[in-house]
C-alpha cells in the first residue's frame, strides 16, 4: 500500500515519510503565497485555491490566514462557500463542504487523529477519516470537528461547539460535545434572534 492510499484508507500509517512531507512541502509553498496575498489581489487568491483545492466551486471565498496540512489538497469545496478567518483545515484525508454553507473565524475540521496507544503515539502514527459538511451549513465561531464526523444539509453549529458524532439535516446543535437542540423551522421564519421578526418585505427587496 502507497503513501496515498494510507492517507485516505483510515488505516494507521506514520506520516515521516520523505515523499509525503515533499509533497507536503509543495503544497505549503502555494498556501503562504496565499496568505500572503494582499486584500486587492483577489483574482490571484481565486488562482491560487483553484490550485490548491481538490475541488473549489464559483463564488467562494477564504479570509486569510488560511490553514491546511496539504493546503487543500484534499479539500472539496461547493460553490459559495465562504470561511471567516483562521480557518483550519488538518486536510490529511477527504473534507466535503457543500454550496453555500459559512465558517464564522477560527472553525477547525480536523480529520487526523492518533491512537491511544503512547507507544503508537511517540512514533507519530496516526490515522484519517473523511468529514462530510452538507449544503447551506452555517458553523459558528471557534467550532472544531473531529474526524469522520457527517453533518446534514441546512444544520446551524453554535460558536465554540465540539461536533464528535454526525448531526442531522436541519438542526440548530450546539455544546461540547454538540448535541442538537431542536429542529428548523416555522419558528425561524418569523424571527431571526430571540424576539427580533424577520421584516421579509426587507428582505424581499435584496436580489438573490
Amino acid at each position: 500500500m502507497g503513501w496515498q492510499e494510507d492517507l485516505h484508507s483510515g488505516t494507521i500509517y506514520n506520516p515521516n515519510n520523505k515523499e509525503v512531507i515533499q509533497e507536503q512541502l509543495k503544497c505549503l509553498e502555494k498556501l503562504y503565497d496565499f496568505n500572503h496575498t494582499r486584500p486587492s489581489e483577489m483574482e490571484e487568491r481565486n488562482r491560487l485555491l483553484k490550485e490548491m483545492f481538490a475541488e473549489i466551486g464559483e463564488g467562494c471565498y477564504i479570509e486569510p490566514p488560511f490553514h491546511a496540512n496539504w493546503a487543500g489538497r484534499y479539500i472539496h469545496f461547493g460553490s459559495r462557500v465562504y470561511a471567516n478567518f483562521g480557518l483550519t483545515c488538518v486536510d490529511d484525508t477527504h473534507i466535503y463542504v457543500g454550496d453555500s454553507t459559512m465558517f464564522g473565524p477560527n472553525v477547525v475540521l480536523a480529520t487526523a487523529n492518533h491512537p491511544l496507544l503512547p507507544e503508537l503515539r511517540e512514533k507519530a502514527y496516526q490515522y484519517n477519516l473523511p468529514i462530510r459538511i452538507g449544503k447551506n451549513c452555517w458553523l459558528g465561531a471557534g467550532v472544531m470537528v473531529v474526524p469522520g464526523v457527517t453533518i446534514g444539509d441546512n444544520t446551524v453549529i453554535g460558536a465554540g461547539s465540539v461536533v464528535t458524532k454526525d448531526i442531522p439535516a436541519d438542526c440548530l446543535a450546539v455544546g461540547n460535545p454538540c448535541r442538537v437542540v431542536r429542529k428548523l423551522g416555522e419558528h425561524d421564519r418569523e424571527y431571526y434572534y430571540r424576539d427580533k421578526k424577520i421584516d421579509w418585505t426587507r428582505i424581499s427587496s435584496f436580489a438573490v
